[in-house]
């Protein structure tokens, strides 16, 4: 059976991979609060807004992009992890996180370590100066410790949170 392609249809298949890739769109900022960068980007057709801050001090091994991170996802809001820059090992299960008096228990997954109660994190970020990560080191040799600003973290978190409001 011999196939005829119009035109029409052969650019349509030709621009395929461009139009795919003009839906996935970089992200835009929000704003820079202080230490914070409020941002959105889409994945999926949905709309995610995160705030982030880098470590203004990292100690005990040569990493690069240490970031504090709050998400709000269609289906998860809130998510509050950290990017240690190296994979835990396995063996780690916790990292300590301590703002003010307050301790965070986080877990780890690969090289991101999540809050277990991300609403007692951001209450306590809210309230805080520094926010300080403590874990073993890479290949488990030695500790790392991480501190993050926590100055312009307030409004960095209102205005991703005014971008990608509670639906219900």
């Amino acid at each position: 059976m011999r196939m005829f392609f119009r035109p029409a249809l052969l650019t349509a298949l030709l621009l395929c991979p461009v139009l795919a890739q003009a839906q996935q769109e970089r992200p835009k900022k929000l704003g820079e609060f202080q230490s914070w960068i409020a941002a959105t980007y889409t994945e999926g057709g949905q709309k995610i807004c995160y705030a982030f801050a880098r470590a203004s001090r990292s100690e005990g091994a040569s990493r690069q992009n240490v970031m504090l991170t709050v998400t709000h996802r269609p289906a998860a809001r809130d998510t509050v992890t950290i990017s240690a820059g190296y994979t835990y090992p396995r063996t780690v299960t916790d990292v300590e996180v301590t703002v003010g008096s307050h301790e965070l228990p986080f877990y780890t997954a690969g090289s991101t370590a999540a809050a277990r109660n991300s609403a007692a994190a951001i209450r306590a970020m809210r309230a805080g100066r520094d926010a300080v990560a403590k874990a073993p080191g890479p290949n488990g040799r030695g500790r790392v410790t991480d501190t993050f600003p926590l100055a312009g973290f307030s409004a960095a978190y209102d205005a991703i949170s005014r971008e990608c409001p509670v639906h219900r």
